[in-house]
């Protein structure tokens, strides 16, 4: 089964901390990052990993639209995010989009990653440490277990 991952993380890299163990767990993931590969071909993967930090409360604008214009139709996809805030309604954005496409949703994986967006960075940030290695492996484990 192929495996490409799209992702945008740039703030912390908490998010590519992530995919980085998933990666080197199983060298047959492709990583794709959207701002490095804007117009990356999908259709050939079996299925698509969809990994963000959490902007305003949703995946980054920028993987929404990569998603928008490239995600393939009928294709499994599991999400992975990193987000400060330990609540939110993440994933609506992208659902729909995947919902739109007639993709299947596999599952999804979360955890706390260090954030110092607007106030948080006046206090020094929250979710100080994380993703921390019980989380890395973690995500790992939710691969596998796919």
């Amino acid at each position: 089964m192929t495996t490409a991952i799209v992702y945008y993380s740039k703030h912390h890299g908490n998010t590519k901390k992530l995919l980085d163990a998933i990666s080197s767990a199983d060298d047959s993931v492709e990583l794709i990052d959207v701002t490095e590969q804007p117009d990356a071909d999908l259709s050939s993967f079996d299925r698509i990993g969809v990994a963000s930090g959490i902007y305003f409360s949703a995946f980054a604008k920028q993987i929404i639209a990569f998603a928008e214009s490239h995600l393939p139709e009928n294709k499994d996809v599991f999400y992975i995010y990193t987000h400060g805030a330990p609540v939110g309604g993440f994933l609506k954005g992208i659902r729909a989009v995947a919902k739109k496409k007639n993709c299947r949703e596999i599952g999804k994986f979360h955890c706390l990653g260090f954030d110092t967006f607007g106030p948080f960075g006046k206090i020094g940030g929250i979710a100080k440490g994380h993703p921390n290695e019980k989380d890395i492996a973690e995500a790992v484990e939710f691969y596998r277990a796919l």
